[in-house]
């Protein structure tokens, strides 16, 4: 029994280390950290490979950082882009500007800046509402998109959505919530790497936790993060209007069984024509880190 436990750890080892590290005879995935200043912010991001163009957006309790392992895959035959949103990781974190509307217009700049005139977006978590967002504003600019595990505020009947099961984490900002949390991130946040997981024991990693525990430890960080909360009224407002024109280009919708379930495919296929859908068996929120293969 030993042997067959230790050769299915090593089997699911394997397929996680062929994310991040090449071939034999491949040369290995230079990831590049780079910053531009766009749509009144500095943004930080990270770049990748070449060929048709690929924008990652994290979603929260992440930054950039999680979409290391697939830049390293995806940069094999294309041009990867992976910025941290305006308010994360060393992104500049203002005030406001945290609709999900607002937050695309900065991709959308940074994308111009590069020269990128038609891409591909991803986004997982609060990501895939940027991701749409950017996707609903700029549809000529847009070749597919994929959206992974959350929901649409103001598509369907969003508020009864698995996720707001733990509804007071929606409400959790101001003064008070960051007094409570100011030195106390890495608590925060466990809840959400451990109570949407399917299985906390194979979630995110022990050393991510303390890479994400530190970023939202710096000045302004947490603040910046409780902002995509407080917008979702306004993001519910934007969505409901952007829904009124259903997207057409392909999109995959990726949803962890035991976290999003259908809900977000269903929602998917309220704004736009052309949807796969795939529920990712066994899986919970965190796609990337449950499910890599």
């Amino acid at each position: 029994m030993f042997k067959q436990l230790l050769a299915a750890a090593l089997a699911g080892l394997s397929v996680c280390l062929s994310l991040i590290q090449p071939a034999s005879g491949e040369e290995p995935v230079t990831i590049e950290s780079r910053y531009a200043d766009v749509n009144g912010v500095r943004l930080h991001y990270l770049a990748a490979g070449a060929g048709d163009p690929v924008v990652l957006l994290h979603g929260y309790a992440q930054n950039s950082h999680m979409w290391r392992p697939l830049i390293a895959e995806l940069a094999k035959t294309h041009l990867v882009i992976a910025p941290d949103l305006r308010g994360f990781g060393e992104s500049d974190k203002p005030d406001s500007g945290y609709d999900k509307k607002s937050m695309a217009q900065d991709i959308h700049a940074l994308t111009t800046s590069l020269g990128i005139s038609k891409v591909g977006v991803a986004g997982h978590d609060i990501g895939l509402m940027v991701a749409y967002a950017y996707a609903a504003q700029y549809p000529a600019d847009v070749s597919r998109i994929a959206l992974m595990d959350a929901f649409l505020p103001g598509v369907g009947d969003w508020t009864h959505v698995w996720l707001l099961r733990d509804l007071w984490h929606f409400h959790f900002y101001g003064k008070t919530p960051l007094a409570l949390v100011d030195g106390r991130e890495r608590i925060y946040f466990e809840h959400f790497w451990n109570d949407f997981a399917a299985d906390p024991e194979h979630s995110v990693s022990e050393a991510d936790r303390v890479f994400y525990a530190q970023a939202y430890g710096q000045p302004g960080a947490m603040k910046a993060g409780f902002e995509v909360f407080r917008a979702f009224e306004q993001d519910g407002k934007d969505f409901a209007e952007f829904a009124k024109t259903k997207l057409t280009m392909p999109m995959l919708v990726l949803s962890g069984e035991k976290a999003g379930g259908q809900f977000l495919i269903d929602q998917g296929r309220m704004v736009d024509d052309n949807v796969e859908g795939v529920l990712v068996i066994g899986s919970g929120h965190w796609l990337i880190d449950e499910a890599p293969g």
